[in-house]
């Protein structure tokens, strides 16, 4: 039976704190009663005679040593061999005589036994006392068993102690069994039944009281992201019983993090139980009690403080620290707080130094070669001065430097108001003995105790992070991963010209993550970064917050069209978690919504330290790894409560209202104008250019391009390998893989002409039509781009990494007797060339286009469609643009088409815009592009602070009529539209409209009086 106060239903993502519950339910599980003991002590006793090791006049003692005075659970007799048993007792004996022979303290015993199906662990334990050294049994229960648990392979753990009197000798028993389950594919109805979905054992020992919490439990589990945590007190006892509950695979190293929780706070557990459930779920029972005779605070004050931390441990499990806090050196939250440190440290330690900065003066940063040369200094000085290795070194020396920066972190972020009640948490009551120290007594203490400038530099950047995290998630009790929202000013104008709005770091087990925008509304794509070794996983993590600054920046760039800024989201994968972006999306996704969604419900969400003093929204879209998460995301924020849900993500399915950029052609519609302009102004006619095309007929932007043109391609390169014939690539088969979404792989060979071929990444030693031999099918494929035989009218690259084409091979895109190998490039790939490489072969006289114009068919499309959520309520959006059973509404049909327009029509006016400046002045297109975008960005910016011109009714209407789509403007009306779109946004799409047709028709550089004659000509009449 369980009593307890009636507590509100948790929201989605949440632990549960009931802190009144009981139950007079002593055991939990049946207790485990081998019957058969007896007779296996007969059969164990007679094998060990046999073998003779054991002198005869000791063997029954030994026997009845190892049956009686140990407290094995009967379990262990249950399940194992006589044989096994046996030889167990014997090596027993064999640590006896050892222990005697070199005269230890102790007996120290350490028993293991490992099947496929089964293993079992038997190992000396002090209770309280986490192991640093030893057997690290739990490590391993994590490691091979319980973090790779899914419902097709999953184990389930019991754990017991010995209740021996003398505590320092008691033993620990680990029973790890694969699960029986009842139901091993749950439909969606039987996924809530623990009676379909436990494991058989678990259903024969559970007792009633367990099996109803647990499905209660598992109920919330399968509604939350995070953990759920409940704790009963036992009636008569002190024990409490700690129950938490978690998807599988969600979190690493939990079972053995959690041992060294309640140990830090002076408890230790009699039982323990992993269970696993088919619908994949994972729940974990804690039987606690507090050591005898401790000081710490009673048992029934710190339970509470246990359940506070165990969502922080659930985050990160384990650390580079975790040596501290198993030893009571540091506690969870300075442990944790000192990783995340470590992390801010590695991206933002001032490593360049004054001599970098006095080289920036002397070189010409816009000489492309002394460019390239800082560029490549900087990313040697940031890897060569302070590895990882190092920074963590140095942290490592001064546990109690972390304790400081710790207390001045939390003095800001800990919310003291909930410290009024009668009795504070512990968290409170520890901050209040920890010596506070201003900044600058703080900057005094550095340069005291470390012992050079390298170690005062590491903590002065941990002090940097201090003072600049404006909000985090790190005291909310329910959270899957940490996150920060951080003030960018910190950053150097050297490295970072163009300031960032906003910044947010993201934390968690099996990732690192940053989002960045540019501007107060801002949109972008969140991009998982997979790294294929630990060498290439090295250069990601240098080089992340650098990537996602640039990703961003031609965000902003590209987006001067629509009223969002640019921003960008990266999520690198940890080298051992490559297998997880879901989880780590969730994870980045929910730990940002804790930030923006203002929490009201204590214990569950309180309300956070906001510095930032105003509400913020976030856009996200789809990048490379998430295009099938967007739907997730967009229903999590309708769950967690969000009013902006509909609005959150773009890249969502037909049925919630998304317009797929791959479907539509949203995103080559921008690009293949820039191939369209070319070829129009240059009077050529495409079905006789050749083309070169980088990303696969399986990619969006691939797909799509070789399903628009009518050229002949010569080349493509995609994940699976090269595609080459000079003849033209059979272009009914290359529509066949487009249509199918497939790679070059799939593609019928006998229909290449003679001196056609196919190279796979697979493939060694493949030799040519031309007698050439491709040793490595790989490094064939990374470098085709800059290979002899990639040669046409036109290169379109429509996927591959950054930096693709830089300083370095440029000069691979150019022969010396015929000249470049491309006359025109339509950049539809981010960031594929550097800016240097760029303007390297515009002065080879290449015409090229760089991403930041070409590619923006996509933002476009997303602005619009997030434009139609936010005008539409609930009904309305469900009616005109969800897709229901293939059924498009006419509204979204019709919008689809206006969208399309809008992007082409775009594009054509920038291209003309580009290729106008670029005969008039001779500049090259990249420069201009650059220039054009700038000055529609300042100009929006104005625009929007420009107070008499918005205030102008008429004159804001006339825009605002031109500038909405014309069919919500006939659905909704622009009433309805200005009453439902926030202000600011409104503001941006005003802003944005005047800005970018005026600069694409005066040029990033007009005269004074051109934004007067722009405004009486088309809005002053």
């Amino acid at each position: 039976m369980t009593t307890g106060v009636a507590v509100a239903a948790a929201p989605v993502n949440g632990v549960s704190l009931k802190k009144h519950n009981t139950t007079d339910d002593l055991q939990g599980y049946a207790a485990n009663v081998f019957h058969g003991k007896q007779e296996q002590m007969v059969q164990v006793c007679a094998h060990l005679e046999t073998t003779g090791f054991i002198p005869t006049a000791f063997l029954q003692n030994e026997v009845n040593w190892f049956y009686s005075n140990l407290g094995i659970d009967d379990d262990y007799f249950r399940l194992e061999s006589v044989e096994t048993i046996a030889n167990h007792i014997m090596a027993l004996y064999g640590a006896k005589i050892d222990s005697f022979t070199k005269q230890k303290s102790g007996l120290e015993i350490n028993l293991e036994k490992e099947a496929e199906d089964s293993s079992v662990y038997i190992h000396s334990s002090v209770p309280g006392v986490s192991q640093v050294k030893g057997p690290q049994c739990e490590k391993k229960i994590d490691e091979t068993f319980l973090d790779t648990s899914v419902p097709g392979n999953a184990f389930r753990v019991e754990s017991y102690r010995s209740n021996s009197s003398d505590m320092a000798s008691q033993i620990r028993c680990y029973f790890v069994t694969k699960c029986q389950f009842v139901n091993a594919s749950p439909s969606a109805e039987q996924e809530t039944d623990i009676e379909q979905v436990a494991d058989k054992n678990f259903l024969l020992k559970a007792t009633e009281h367990t099996r109803a919490t647990y499905e209660q439990v598992m109920r919330n589990v399968l509604q939350r992201t995070g953990p759920v945590i409940e704790m009963y007190q036992v009636q008569g006892t002190r024990e409490h019983r700690l129950i938490i509950g978690y998807r599988q695979r969600s979190t690493q190293g939990f079972f053995s993090a959690m041992s060294d929780l309640y140990h830090f706070y002076d408890m230790y557990s009699t039982r323990k139980y992993v269970e696993q459930f088919s619908n994949g779920v994972t729940i974990m029972g804690l039987y606690l009690k507090q050591m005898p005779g401790s000081k710490a605070a009673p048992m029934e004050h710190s339970i509470y403080q246990v359940m506070k931390e165990t969502s922080l441990l659930y985050c990160l499990p384990t650390t580079p620290l975790q040596t501290f806090f198993k030893t009571n050196v540091l506690s969870v939250q300075e442990t944790v707080y000192g990783y995340v440190g470590w992390i801010f440290t590695q991206h933002f330690l001032n490593r360049l130094g004054k001599e970098y900065l006095s080289l920036t003066s002397i070189l010409d940063a816009a000489n492309p070669i002394h460019e390239e040369v800082l560029t490549k200094m900087k990313k040697r000085l940031r890897t060569d001065t302070f590895t990882r290795e190092y920074i963590l070194d140095i942290i490592q020396r001064y546990p109690e430097l972390i304790k400081l920066l710790y207390a001045n972190f939390a003095h800001v972020h800990y919310v003291h108001a909930r410290e009024s009640t009668l009795q504070p948490t512990m968290s409170y009551q520890r901050l209040t003995t920890l010596e506070h120290l201003t900044e600058e007594q703080l900057l005094k203490k550095i340069t005291n105790t470390t012992s050079n400038s390298h170690e005062q530099l590491v903590f002065e950047a941990m002090l940097t992070f201090n003072k600049h995290v404006l909000k985090t998630n790190f005291y909310q009790s329910t959270k899957v991963a940490l996150s920060f929202r951080l003030d960018p000013s910190f950053l150097p104008d050297i490295e970072y010209p163009t300031k960032l709005h906003g910044m947010f770091l993201v934390v968690g087990s099996e990732f690192r993550g940053f989002h960045l925008r540019f501007r107060d509304v801002a949109r972008g794509g969140i991009r998982i970064i997979r790294s294929r070794n630990r060498e290439a996983y090295s250069i990601n993590q240098r080089t992340l917050f650098d990537e996602n600054y640039a990703l961003a920046a031609t965000q902003q760039r590209k987006n001067k069209d629509i009223p969002e800024g640019g921003s960008k989201g990266t999520i690198l994968l940890d080298i051992d978690q490559q297998d997880k972006p879901l989880v780590a999306f969730e994870k980045y996704v929910d730990a940002i919504l804790d930030l923006l969604i203002i929490g009201q419900t204590p214990g569950i969400k309180d309300s956070l330290v906001d510095r930032v003093g105003k509400p913020e929204i976030l856009f996200f879209g789809p990048d490379e790894g998430t295009a099938d998460y967007m739907d997730w995301a967009s229903q999590h924020a309708r769950r967690r409560g969000a009013s902006f849900w509909k609005a959150f993500t773009t890249g969502k399915s037909q049925s919630l209202g998304g317009i797929p950029h791959d479907i539509y052609g949203m995103t080559t519609r921008s690009v293949h104008q820039y191939v369209l302009g070319i070829y129009r102004t240059q009077g050529l006619k495409e079905e006789e250019c050749t083309k070169v095309q980088t990303g696969g007929p399986d990619g969006d932007l691939g797909s799509n391009e070789i399903k628009i043109s009518k050229d002949k391609t010569v080349a493509i390169v995609d994940g699976s390998g090269v595609l080459y014939d000079p003849k033209g690539i059979d272009r009914v088969e290359l529509l066949r893989l487009a249509t199918s979404r497939l790679m070059i792989g799939s593609f019928d060979a006998s229909k290449l002409s003679p001196e056609g071929f196919r190279v796979l990444v697979d493939e060694t030693e493949v030799t040519l039509p031309n007698g050439d031999v491709v040793a490595n099918g790989l490094s064939f494929r990374n470098t085709f781009h800059t290979n002899p035989l990639a040669k046409a009218t036109v290169f379109v690259p429509c996927g591959g990494r950054p930096e693709s084409v830089d300083l370095y091979n440029v000069q691979h895109l150019m022969d010396e007797e015929t000249g470049p190998r491309f006359k025109y490039i339509v950049e539809g790939a981010n960031l594929f060339f550097t800016q240097e490489a760029r303007l390297r072969l515009e002065k080879q006289g290449i015409v090229i286009f760089k991403d930041a114009s070409a590619n923006k068919g996509g933002v476009t499309s997303s602005s619009l469609e997030v434009l139609a959520a936010l005008a539409f309520n609930d009904t309305e959006f469900a009616e005109h643009m969800c897709v229901k059973d293939g059924a498009i509404p006419a509204f979204y049909a019709a919008y689809v088409e206006e969208v399309q327009a809008i992007i082409e029509r775009n594009a054509r006016i920038e291209f003309e815009a580009l290729w106008r400046e670029h005969q008039k002045t001779g500049q090259p297109i990249s420069i201009l592009s650059d220039e054009l975008s700038v000055a529609i960005v300042q100009l929006q910016e104005q625009l929007q602070q420009e107070i008499a011109l918005w205030n102008n009714v008429p004159l804001r209407e006339t825009v605002l009529r031109r500038a909405f789509p014309k069919l919500l403007l006939e659905k909704v009306g622009l009433p309805t539209l200005l009453d439902r779109v926030p202000d600011n946004y409104v503001k941006a799409i005003f802003g944005a409209y005047l800005a970018s047709q005026f600069v694409y028709k005066y040029g990033a550089k007009p005269d004074h009086f051109a934004f007067f004659e722009f405004m009486r000509e088309n809005f002053l009449q």
